[in-house]
């Protein structure tokens, strides 16, 4: 049996083994041989290589080219002892290009595949990262990627998302998170076939890693519940997901395209009165029972925060108490606003600037809307007729509306809690399987 034939057999055993095509490895036994064949004495400056892929028989060939490029002669100039220095050179060269091979492999398998979940055993784990063992190639777990007081024991099972796949002169560095809410919505499709079939959808996501999830869930088909096909039967497979977490609680609710009423179940569990939108200003002005208030807010204003995340709006809760005095204050200024008007029946009556319900004659003179409650003294009617707009002499009372203040101000009379939704591209997301605040 012939040197060249061992060798095409011994290639054909790598392509098996190692996945490198017999293409691959021919081209780069050419190169090597070209490379070869030049340090020889009074080799042509241009040559190139031949093997046949089936008895592996090599052949160098030199040329002649012109000022332009053009070949303007070619003949055979293999050397006498060229078997030689094939196996001379060639092994070193041919394992190299084998390496880089595989390592283009792995790069292609997970280039574009940022956004999916991997599984991997934990291999290493110091103070910078965690290296995780996906098999064919290893992921990395930085530091800022892994949640606060999780610990990931040697040999231990995990997933995690891939946030990026970088080339490398070493191979694909894939780098993977375990804080991402993306993390949150690859776990839903993995347990819920109703999203990965796409009935159920996850609109957006909130996440404090290692604390808490919530997700708002949206049903395209108006005979699913995407709630109730989230948690599962008994909450089997919003459980599923706790458990990948760590214990992370997750919460889920209905998405809903009026914004009052997703602001109003993105707080859940605290039951809302009321929320008003402003348009122009991006906020949601939510109003409590005054025992709900703590509920609302959170432990550390965390429930504020992530409904705020999730719906995208500025957040400002405040109790009814507050803003009942809030509503109080802000009447006498509309009360000492206005002017004398005559009614349909005749009667001279005090209409606010502001509108609302109009004073009679005899309420004005009761005080009612007067100094009662703050506001500067209404003038009387003059004449019979009309008189002007109250004085802007006198100060007026500010409104009883307190600064907002932090998400963890506390929540038992004090000021409004204001939480903002982030100004980054990142998605809220939501999910409700536990309803602890």
């Amino acid at each position: 049996m012939s040197a060249n034939f061992e060798l095409m057999e011994a290639l054909q055993v790598i392509e098996r083994e190692k996945g490198v095509s017999i293409d691959t490895l021919l081209d780069a036994l050419a190169n090597a041989l070209v490379s070869a064949y030049k340090r020889m004495p009074n080799a042509a400056e241009e040559a190139f290589v031949t093997i046949d892929p089936d008895s592996g028989e090599m052949h160098v060939y030199a040329q002649d080219l012109d000022e332009d490029g053009n070949v303007t002669r070619e003949w055979e100039d293999t050397p006498d002892d060229f078997g030689r220095i094939a196996a001379q050179t060639a092994k070193q060269v041919i394992l190299q290009r084998i390496r880089e091979a595989e390592r283009e492999m792995k790069y292609e398998d997970y280039a574009g595949r940022e956004g999916e979940i991997v599984t991997g055993i934990i291999q290493q784990n110091d103070q910078r990262y965690t290296l995780l063992d996906l098999g064919r190639v290893e992921a990395l777990l930085p530091q800022a990627e892994q949640v606060p007081y999780e610990r990931y024991e040697h040999g231990a099972r995990l997933k995690a998302y891939i946030v990026e796949v970088r080339k490398t002169t070493k191979g694909p560095q894939i780098v993977v998170s375990r804080t991402h809410p993306g993390l949150i919505k690859r776990l839903f499709e993995l347990e819920v076939p109703e999203i990965s079939d796409g009935v159920v959808e996850l609109k957006a996501v909130a996440r404090e890693p290692g604390h808490r999830t919530k997700i708002a869930v949206w049903s395209n088909d108006s005979n699913v519940d995407p709630v109730g096909a989230c948690v599962g039967a008994r909450g089997a497979r919003v459980r599923m997901v706790v458990n990948e977490l760590r214990g992370e609680k997750v919460d889920i609710v209905p998405f809903s395209e009026d914004s009052q009423d997703f602001v109003m179940k993105a707080l859940s569990p605290a039951r809302v009165s009321q929320v008003r939108i402003d348009e122009e200003t991006g906020t949601a002005e939510v109003i409590v029972p005054d025992y709900q208030l703590s509920l609302a807010i959170g432990k550390e204003g965390q429930n504020a925060r992530l409904a705020a995340r999730l719906t995208g709006w500025r957040v400002d809760i405040k109790s009814e108490t507050q803003h009942a005095e809030e509503e109080a204050g802000y009447a006498g200024e509309e009360w000492a606003q206005g002017e004398w008007v005559t009614s349909d029946s005749g009667e001279m009556v005090w209409q606010p600037a502001e509108g609302g319900q109009a004073l009679s004659a005899d309420q004005w003179s009761k005080g009612e809307g007067d100094e009662a409650d703050g506001s500067p003294p209404i003038p009387a009617p003059t004449n019979g007729a009309p008189a002007a707009t109250a004085p802007s002499e006198g100060p007026l009372p500010d409104p009883v509306a307190a600064d907002p203040v932090a998400a963890d101000a506390s929540t038992d009379d004090g000021p409004a809690v204001v939480a903002e939704a982030p100004s980054g591209d990142s998605p809220p997301v939501v999910a409700g399987g536990e309803t602890n605040p």
